[in-house]
């Protein structure tokens, strides 16, 4: 196979997505002008799903421009196309923005408090501005030195690389955290955790990986990197998506268990919503399937070195990223039990569908490979 066999099978991709994207897109309009805040809160889990996966290739790739090795060359390029949709994810939050005065979504607004000046819309909105400001930045210079890097004209851009992922990553883990706090933990103004912005810093990068995982293993097909992601580039991506299964489940248990043993009533009553009634079969079921099925498969080795089982368990992490951030969210709405309208469904196929066809067109807009890298020589080969 030579690589335009690949480019029919991206374009046909990208159609379905875009398809799918504007039906569901279409329906959600509907949810909206029929149930505002019944559209809030769906495309708030909808959003914070693509905003994790798009985001966290922003993180995977400053690491991997930290830390080298091998691993990281064969995805290079899917982490950069995943880094240039944020332009687009920040276009997503416009429904957020609007709504994010509304009440029934976030009770804090009203009021007083420290908590409702904090929340106040000027505040809130110049935070968000520094947040995408710093995505964009990073994305868009890391991107730059990548195409200067093609060019092969240019030197000393490795050093560039690093200097830009060093506090890159810093700054990165302190947006997604306060960006968490903002968008998710806010809805239940009386609660706060430390821990919090940690969870979703490392949710961000167990997506992404994911994800990047699932993309590779159909680009493995094609050339030209057909023979060149091996099962040893997968057996290392593997390794490093069971690293992010390993601290989602510390940092969530740690988070867990300092509350229990605080036993504080502004704290404690998170978990007492979400490990009460249907929310208790939702938190078990998070913990078989996020953590405890996903962890004893990649313990195994040759689940991590055959192509389509590593992929399988990657995209079924991005649906228990899904199901987590459901638990996270919804409960603050519906105490009792999970609640699933119709809405739930659509709006994740609204995002997902139009993110994903933006994702394609820019996998196609750079050739598959990093060229003129001095350390992809002998890519093939295990690192």
């Amino acid at each position: 196979m030579n690589e335009d066999t690949l480019k029919p099978g991206l374009d046909r991709a990208q159609r379905w997505f875009l398809m799918v994207g504007v039906v569901a897109l279409a329906a959600c309009a509907y949810g909206a002008y029929s149930n505002w805040t019944g559209f809030l809160r769906a495309y708030l889990v909808a959003y914070m799903l693509w905003f994790l996966i798009g985001i966290g290739c922003l993180a995977i790739l400053m690491l991997h421009h930290m830390v080298g090795g091998k691993w990281g060359y064969v995805i290079r390029r899917t982490l950069e196309a995943g880094t240039r949709t944020i332009p687009l994810l920040a276009l997503f939050f416009i429904p957020l923005a609007i709504g994010h005065s509304d009440q029934q979504l976030y009770p804090a607004v009203s009021g007083t408090s420290f908590k409702a000046l904090y929340l106040s819309p000027s505040f809130y909105f110049a935070r968000v501005i520094i947040y995408f400001a710093a995505f964009l930045f990073f994305a868009y210079s890391l991107n730059k030195v990548s195409s200067l890097q093609d060019q092969g004209t240019a030197h000393g851009l490795l050093k560039r690389f690093s200097n830009l992922s060093a506090p890159g990553l810093l700054i990165y883990c302190a947006a997604i955290s306060w960006a968490s706090f903002d968008w998710v933990m806010a809805l239940e103004p009386n609660f706060f955790s430390t821990i919090f912005g940690m969870i979703f810093i490392i949710m961000s990068a167990l997506a992404a990986m994911s994800f990047t995982i699932i993309v590779s293993m159909i680009l493995s097909k094609h050339k030209p990197l057909l023979g060149v992601i091996t099962s040893y580039n997968f057996n290392d991506l593997g390794n490093i998506l069971l690293t992010f299964v390993m601290l989602w489940a510390y940092l969530s248990f740690s988070q867990f268990l300092i509350i229990w043993a605080g036993n504080m009533q502004d704290e404690n009553f998170w978990y007492a919503v979400r490990g009460t009634g249907g929310w208790r079969w939702v938190a078990l079921f998070i913990i078989l399937f996020h953590f405890a099925v996903p962890f004893i498969l990649l313990l195994n080795r040759p689940v991590k070195r055959h192509m389509k089982a590593l992929a399988f368990v990657g995209g079924s992490l991005v649906v228990m990223t899904w199901i987590d951030l459901y638990w996270f969210i919804m409960p603050a709405f519906y105490p009792l039990g999970p609640h699933i309208d119709w809405i739930d469904i659509v709006a994740p196929f609204a995002v997902g569908g139009l993110w994903l066809a933006f994702f394609v067109r820019q996998l196609k807009a750079k050739p598959r490979l990093p060229l003129h890298d001095p350390r992809f020589e002998g890519v093939v080969q295990h690192g």
